[in-house]
């Protein structure tokens, strides 16, 4: 999956860097910018967050002498890491103070080609990070999460890892041994193929869409959970929905309102999953969901952010 980093520009002028005298650096750093950024997003959950410590990490670079690195990749992705455990650190102070539930900022993309896409591709997500598994990380310590996406999703060795995290190679192997079985426990209940998701996906918004009740339950897990992130500032449940006749209800009665006031509802890439894009023209507001499918086929998580600071700007031409 595309991490969606874009190359940055102006950064001259934001830092005051002659990029003309730099450029050999900057190309070097290029290579490995959309990596850095995966990196940062995995750990933050937060576009706006991991587009800041790229940043922050190229600058790092720009004023270090790495003559004699031998792994620039390593280098770099370290570099990020110490950045991000600065930032989940402080980010538990403030959460606190954040307005109802929290959601990460979900990346957006269109639906690709059907012809076009390599068929490994509707099974792997490997490198993609759904919304439900962003949540299982975000459940972790900020020291926990950063063993976890260091070594097991980017391959950096241990002891790297604890000279990071400032702690022992056991210990820093503990940290991801416990995070690893979180995750794995989130991706076997959260997590299936593409073709599966398209099945739900088609029989949800069907169902949502016709007002029936007993359609939605039958995809509906017993224990499913449907939050909205509104920050505050959008209208938004203030706490998780859990149970399926809770949700079902509260889906119907979100589809009337939407065939009520015009809004128009478009398939998209919610984190590498099938999702919806959803337009509010009453409100001015726009819905990013994302759906949690279990292998048997069931809906284990609905996420609605509707926070304007995290909702990306996309225009119709986009999806």
């Amino acid at each position: 999956m595309d991490d969606g980093f874009s190359e940055r520009s102006g950064l001259d002028d934001a830092f005051g860097v002659d990029r003309g005298q730099l450029s050999g650096v900057d190309d070097a750093f290029s290579a490995h910018r959309g990596q850095l950024f995966g990196v940062a997003y995995r750990m933050l959950g937060s576009r706006a967050d991991a587009e800041d410590v790229v940043q922050d990490a190229w600058l790092r670079y720009a004023g270090a002498d790495t003559s004699d690195v031998a792994d620039l990749r390593a280098w770099l992705i370290t570099v990020t890491g110490r950045l991000c455990l600065d930032h989940l650190r402080a980010a538990k102070i403030r959460r606190e103070a954040y307005v109802g539930p929290w959601l990460p900022a979900p990346l957006v993309e269109r639906l690709p080609d059907p012809a076009q896409v390599d068929p490994g591709e509707r099974v792997s997500f490997r490198d993609s990070v759904s919304t439900a598994l962003l949540l299982v990380l975000d459940a972790l310590t900020p020291e926990q999460r950063v063993a976890f996406v260091l070594h097991d999703v980017f391959a950096v060795p241990f002891a790297e890892v604890a000279a990071t995290l400032g702690t022992t190679v056991e210990n820093a192997r503990q940290l991801a041994s416990r995070a690893r079985r979180a995750v794995a426990d989130g991706e076997h209940r959260h997590t299936t193929d593409r073709a599966r998701q398209e099945q739900v996906l088609a029989a949800f918004t069907a169902a949502a869409a016709g007002g029936d009740l007993d359609a939605l339950l039958r995809i509906l897990a017993p224990d499913v959970v449907a939050i909205g992130d509104g920050g505050g500032v959008a209208s938004a449940a203030r706490h998780p929905i859990v149970g399926a006749l809770a949700v079902a209800r509260f889906l119907l009665g979100l589809y009337r309102r939407a065939l009520r006031h015009g809004h128009s509802v478009q398939p998209a890439l919610v984190n590498g999953d099938l999702g919806l894009v959803v337009r509010m023209p009453d409100t001015g507001e726009t819905a990013i969901a994302s759906l949690a499918i279990s292998p048997a086929g069931l809906i284990t998580g609905i996420y609605n952010q509707l926070n304007p600071a995290k909702v990306p700007p996309l225009s119709l031409d986009e999806l």
